[in-house]
């Protein structure tokens, strides 16, 4: 939901620190497109007076640093993503592909797109969206639960989730605890508004056809992921031109960096190491 973006290394740069507790939650969706979600990055650079970093993202967080070196690439020396693989852009607006190919069975991206419907449906019960978050993102072998999870309807992205029988074995009750307050502050809203902007990031992009990252890239993800089951992985080499490595951890699902930790820090230290400044 929300992005995990995380600058790893930064050349020459004092370490001021900072804090994103209570960061700031803007209302216009706009605020949350890919040209203002990689200015903050960018920003953060400058608040600590580094010229670049290695940058490392999970999710939709992934998709914000493998804009940044198109976008601002004098600011990138590197990107790591997490979940999410590079992707060329398409030929046509994402919504437009996605109800092309979804038709009338549910998708959640769709699904988010209308301001206020899933806002309502995640802020009404902000304990069980991420009980069932965190417990019901992984390739199920369960036939059913995979069909409910596009079947037409009116249920809503949290209604399909399966409600676990109890906490993954990586997360404990105190951490849980703490996302559900968080939430229960904010709402989601911000998170759905990332969601609202993939027409708005297409159309204000033209520049990024053909365009190509250059600097070093790592892909980690995990073969129980969701996400991997509609978003290819193969489809780099259409985008990275530098040096590229996948790393797929087996039987790790969406929340990969917490549910296999030793590996993922194992793959992005190999990867730093590798990074010349």
């Amino acid at each position: 939901m929300p992005q995990n973006v995380t600058p790893s290394v930064a050349r020459d740069a004092p370490y001021h620190g900072y804090s994103v507790d209570g960061s700031s939650r803007p209302a216009a969706i706009e605020a949350y497109d890919i040209h203002q979600l990689t200015a903050d990055i960018v920003g953060l650079l400058d608040d600590v007076g580094a010229q670049r970093a290695v940058w490392v993202g999970h999710d939709w967080g992934a998709a914000v640093v493998w804009n940044a070196p198109l976008l601002h690439p004098d600011r990138v020396a590197a990107v790591a993503a997490l979940s999410v693989p590079a992707l060329p852009r398409p030929h046509v607006a994402p919504t437009r592909a996605w109800r092309k190919m979804f038709g009338e069975n549910f998708f959640y991206i769709l699904y988010f797109q209308e301001p206020g419907v899933a806002d309502a449906e995640l802020n009404g019960d902000p304990a069980r969206v991420i009980r069932r978050m965190m417990g019901g993102l992984r390739v199920s072998d369960d036939h059913a639960a995979g069909m409910r999870m596009v079947a037409p309807g009116p249920e809503g992205f949290i209604d399909r989730l399966p409600e676990p029988d109890g906490l993954p074995d990586w997360i404990s009750q105190d951490e849980l605890d703490h996302y559900i307050a968080e939430f229960s502050r904010t709402g989601f809203t911000g998170g759905l508004n990332w969601y609202r902007n993939f027409d708005r990031n297409w159309e204000t992009t033209p520049e990024l056809a053909g365009a190509k990252i250059s600097v070093p890239c790592l892909f980690i993800g995990g073969t129980a992921d969701p996400v991997l089951s509609f978003t290819r992985a193969d489809r780099a080499s259409e985008v990275i031109t530098g040096p590229y490595r996948e790393v797929m951890i087996d039987g790790a699902g969406h929340w990969l960096q917490q549910e296999r930790p030793a590996e993922v820090n194992s793959a992005l230290l190999e990867f730093l190491k590798g990074v010349e400044w």
